[in-house]
């Protein structure tokens, strides 16, 4: 891997991808595309593992990057929720270039500003906690998750993705009905 990677970036990603996947996952059933969204999450876990010192699949990572590229080309325009969909799917494809870092010029916090530009674009408002929208809801997810990173480490930021992603598939499910 190359002296420039950034293992922190790459966890914060990862914990968006998981986090706004709990919604991409209900939305890409919903549309018949939910082997797409199997892949590419096959892809994230194995950075979460290669981040927790395993290495690192290159064709699990290769492979959710050619589905990120398409899947919001995939996703029906007309289909409730596809900016969503669109926005999730530059974040994977960015946290899969990260994994790359000399074949690409982008940096975490760009690839993170998909996560928050896939909330903004969420069609609806939300009840989960004291949040009426994921605009609000995502960027208190994210500092939530650095300061969980930081204090108790990955173990400690993977559950508490599992944690949002189930919030973020609860308001999916409100949305699709």
């Amino acid at each position: 891997m190359d002296e420039t990677f950034d293992a922190v970036g790459e966890a914060l990603c990862c914990a968006a991808v998981i986090r706004l996947g709990g919604a991409a996952q209900v939305l890409t059933e919903r549309s018949g595309l939910f082997d797409r969204y199997s892949v590419i999450m096959v892809g994230v876990r194995s950075i979460a593992a290669f981040l927790d010192g395993r290495e690192l699949d290159d064709d699990l990572v290769a492979s959710a990057f050619a589905e990120s590229w398409s899947l919001d080309a995939r996703y029906p325009a007309q289909r409730v929720g596809h900016a969503f969909v669109k926005g999730w799917a530059s974040l994977v494809f960015g946290t899969m270039v990260l994994t790359k870092p000399k074949q690409q010029d982008i940096v975490a916090a760009q690839t993170l500003d998909f996560a928050s530009k896939a909330a903004a674009a969420w069609p609806s408002a939300i009840g989960i906690d004291a949040f009426d929208s994921l605009a609000h809801f995502e960027p208190a997810c994210r500092q939530e998750a650095e300061d969980r990173l930081v204090k108790d480490g990955l173990p400690a930021l993977w559950k508490l993705a599992a944690v949002r992603s189930r919030q973020y598939r609860q308001a999916a499910e409100q949305l699709v009905g």
